[in-house]
């Protein structure tokens, strides 16, 4: 557990709560991480010695002082990704692959129906369909679609925009695929859906954070801590991995000062009773 130190206590911090971001320029909201699973707030300073007769240290310069605050969230934040590439979501209408995973039967065999409506080239709109091994289940051909006025072959397939129905039957009465087979079909849908664009020509942007955590003293007193970042920068650098483990959202971004009602400050840091009553606002 960490500790920090606020009016001659200890304190020991037990809960990172949440991280809440709104936009420094107009305070708009933006997203709240409130799954995370860790943060950590970094601070750096390069100093110059300044030496004298025989290496003597005669005084320090301090400068170049920086703040970064980093973390993995436990979900993946359209918010945070969204500030991370610099774009915008926009809700409406968009183009999907998708995958049916099917198996034919019906009338006489040879017949099977897509999920969903398949758009496209007219006699065209299945991008591809394959035909799966009965007995290990590996893709063994490919068939192509042809025009619904069109002649049925061998390794060919009908579709109707009406009924989503597929045939299979060559000369209109020899199933090419019998039923109980496994068919892969492949299509694209229209659909109303959130997307974002990670628009090559645009950067990662800014935001205003407040992290707030729980945490208590040697006695068991509980307090609530926040800290404050006025303005800071997010790194547009960041991985998603996929595979075994958990997916999480890793975040990383600098501290900015003289803007934003911050001032000279990076941080302010504030500790307070859980319960602390209001205060009396001071007139301006």
């Amino acid at each position: 557990m960490a500790y920090v130190v606020a009016n001659g206590r200890d304190l020991i911090i037990t809960s990172l709560e949440t991280i809440t971001a709104f936009n420094p320029a107009n305070g708009d909201y933006l997203f709240t991480l409130d799954e995370l699973q860790d943060a950590t707030i970094s601070q750096t300073e390069d100093s110059n010695d300044i030496v004298g007769k025989n290496g003597r240290l005669l005084a320090r310069m301090k400068r170049n002082k920086a703040c970064t605050i980093s973390g993995t969230n436990g979900l993946i934040s359209s918010g945070l990704l969204a500030l991370q590439t610099g774009g915008d979501f926009e809700t409406g209408g968009t183009y999907i692959m998708w995958t049916d995973y099917l198996t034919v039967g019906g009338g006489t065999g040879g017949i099977t129906a897509t999920t969903y409506k398949a758009v496209g080239t007219a006699g065209a709109e299945i991008e591809h369909l394959f035909v799966k091994d009965s007995q290990s289940g590996t893709i063994t051909r490919e068939l192509t679609q042809v025009a619904s006025t069109g002649t049925l072959a061998a390794n060919t397939f009908k579709w109707d925009s009406s009924t989503k129905e597929i045939t299979f039957f060559i000369d209109g009465t020899t199933p090419d695929v019998p039923n109980g087979t496994e068919i892969v079909v492949m299509y694209k849908r229209y659909i109303n859906a959130d997307v974002l664009k990670n628009d090559s020509g645009k950067y990662s942007g800014k935001g205003q954070l407040y992290v707030d955590a729980l945490g208590e003293d040697k006695c068991g007193q509980i307090y609530r801590v926040q800290f404050f970042f006025p303005k800071v920068s997010f790194n547009g650098e960041f991985s998603i991995d996929f595979g075994d483990n958990q997916v999480v959202h890793a975040f990383e971004a600098s501290a900015e000062a003289g803007a934003c009602g911050g001032g000279a400050n990076y941080f302010t840091y504030t500790v307070f009773g859980a319960s602390t009553a209001d205060a009396t606002v001071p007139n301006p």
